[in-house]
Order: structure tokens, then sequence, then C-alpha cells
């Protein structure tokens, strides 16, 4: 997975729009423009597609967690973050699983809503630090099942709702549906 595809899912599992987007980036210390957030989001074959380079993916990903768990008390507003090098699948789980404060069994849940099942100990394994005997390298497949547990979690649950609640206010202002053969149906 390209850090371009990372961005696009979490864009549309969160329903970032730019503005809020550039804002995650100025959270983590980094200017962004709304041209630059495009050029990232376009498909791969598009001329004017820009690849998304490790650190501002740490960048955006830093920025979430700002926005979701909140600003640590040592740092300040706006201060960029130190980036760690190359940006590895495991630091991206690593990330999420903060911004998002998700325990194991969340984790798991999520995997499993995509039939994808691991165990707890596979799942700690990619958490570990590099030289533990332990380790584990997440790839790519376990990634985007999480990614797309994550879509399913939180993108189609948000969709359901905005549905509801419209159906709700039809009903308030007596639009909406004829229930007068409710009991039939």
């Amino acid at each position: 997975m390209t850090n371009n595809d990372i961005l696009r899912r979490l864009r549309y599992t969160f329903d970032f729009d730019d503005s809020a987007m550039i804002a995650l980036f100025v959270l983590a210390g980094r200017e962004v423009s709304r041209a630059e957030i495009s050029d990232w989001l376009k498909k791969d074959d598009d001329p004017l597609f820009q690849m998304c380079i490790d650190e501002l993916l740490a960048a955006f990903l830093d920025g979430v967690i700002k926005d979701m768990r909140g600003q640590k008390e040592e740092e300040q507003e706006g201060e960029p973050v130190k980036f760690e090098g190359r940006l590895t699948n495991n630091m991206i789980l690593r990330k999420l699983r903060i911004a998002l404060n998700l325990q194991s069994n969340d984790m798991l849940r999520i995997l499993s809503s995509v039939n994808f099942i691991i165990s707890k100990h596979e799942l700690s394994a990619f958490f570990r630090k590099v030289g533990h005997k332990h380790y584990r390298e997440c790839k790519n497949q376990v990634l985007r099942n999480f990614l797309s547990g994550l879509q399913l979690k939180y993108r189609d649950i948000t969709e359901l709702k905005q549905t509801f609640d419209d159906e709700e206010a039809d009903d308030e202002s007596g639009e909406g549906k004829d229930v007068s053969d409710v009991w039939t149906r």
C-alpha cells in the first residue's frame, strides 16, 4: 500500500474534507496547501498525481492523534512533531491505535469484521520493538484489512446515522413515508 492509498482511505473513513485535512497537518506543525492535498488524493495515473512522502503521512497521522486525543501537555500548539525516519506499516497501525484509543480486543474486532482473523499474540507482535524476538512486520494485507474494518466501523455507521437522522426529521415535519399501512408491510 502506498501512503497515498492510506491517506485516501482515512479521508473517506472519517469523512475529512480539504479544510479538515489542512487543519490536521497544522496540528502536527506542517503547512500544506489545498492543491497539495488534491494532488496526493488523485489517482496514480493522473498527470498531476504527487507521491505523499513518509514524513507527510506521519505528520497527518500525528495531527489525527492530536485532534482525537488532545495535545500533550509538554508540547506547544502547532509545534512540528519529530519524524521517526522511514514510516512502516507497524508505525501506521500504532498511530491509528493511539488516535482511536483502541485496545487489543477492539482491534481484533475490527479485523474480524472484515473476516480477517488473527490472534492477540500475533497482533501484539506488531507493536513490539524491531529487535525483539517476537517482533513481526505488519504486511500490507493486515493494514489494508484494518483500514477496511475501520471504514465499516466509522464510515458506514456515519452514513446510517445520517439516513436515520434524515428520516427522523421527516417524521417530525409530517413529511416522508406514508405510515397508514405500517402493519401490512
